[in-house]
């Protein structure tokens, strides 16, 4: 995805010890909806020819699903262009399986399987799978104000990350994001290999994936219907127009979702299958 400027980059200042925008770097990046191909044909075709998963909804159990029907084995494996990190990252994320901290909505629990291109699509272990995004205000951690609302500002909450196990699995707990102008409700990811960990948080390593996650629109927006996220009156923007999500399923970093409940409020799993290059 090349040309792409988040419009909340627009900031005047930031404070030193943030990361700013690096832009658009395009890395090959596999991204699975499902069960990843481990095919050694697949990269020497160079995935030319995958396709792109349908994400489809089912309204009597709020489950979403990807289907890669293309595949015997239900798997995909396709090239991607990275995103941008946005401007509201920091560095030193907490080492954590749950980001809430005091942050009120509606639960997500999150199970990620980060798998390496360069290894046959292998799991890759020891990585650190770090996670953030705003609150049901639209208000990221360190960052307060940005979005209108006047609320404590501990610059943690909704920020952490895992390292990845054995089978390159990570698990991070946190809430649904709440909105806020000029996107669609999204959350930021980073993958780094070779981090130090120490105190609790990490130093050093290589970031080797920077994306964004997306949400089945349908049920987002019931849940931005509902409290907390209803005391948030700043206008939202919808998936189909958001200005970095194209529109290609698990490729573009849309989740799959299991629903916790009958009830929205009960939450949800969300999966993803994340392809990366050590190289």
């Amino acid at each position: 995805m090349t040309g792409i400027n988040e419009n909340d980059q627009q900031l005047d200042q930031q404070p030193a010890r943030h990361r700013r925008d690096k832009g658009v770097q395009r890395r090959r990046v596999l991204i699975g909806g499902g069960t990843v191909a481990l095919a050694g044909g697949l990269a020497a075709a160079g995935f030319a020819s995958a396709d792109t998963p349908t994400t489809t909804t089912d309204a009597s159990t709020s489950t979403v699903t990807t289907d890669a029907s293309a595949s015997a084995t239900s798997s995909v494996c396709t090239l991607t262009a990275e995103v941008t990190e946005g401007p509201y990252s920091l560095d030193g994320a907490l080492i954590r399986e749950d980001i809430r901290e005091e942050k009120e909505g509606v639960e997500v629990q999150y199970t990620f399987t980060v798998v390496d291109q360069d290894n046959d699509c292998a799991p890759l272990a020891d990585a650190l799978v770090e996670l953030w995004h705003c609150d049901s205000l639209g208000e990221y951690s360190g960052y307060v104000g940005k979005n209108g609302h006047t609320e404590d500002d501990d610059g943690t909450f909704l920020r952490g990350g895992q390292m990845t196990d054995s089978s390159g699995q990570a698990s991070i707990t946190s809430i649904w994001p709440g909105h806020y102008v000029s996107r669609a409700v999204h959350v930021h990811m980073r993958v780094h290999t070779d981090v130090t960990l120490a105190d609790g948080t990490y130093t050093g390593g290589t970031v080797v994936h920077t994306g964004q996650l997306f949400f089945d629109a349908d049920i987002n927006e019931e849940i931005q219907a509902s409290s907390p996220y209803s005391d948030n009156t700043t206008a939202e923007t919808a998936l189909a127009d958001d200005s970095i999500y194209d529109e290609g399923g698990a490729a573009s970093g849309l989740l799959t979702l299991t629903a916790l409940g009958t009830s929205v409020s009960d939450g949800y799993t969300a999966t993803l299958t994340v392809g990366v290059s050590t190289s």
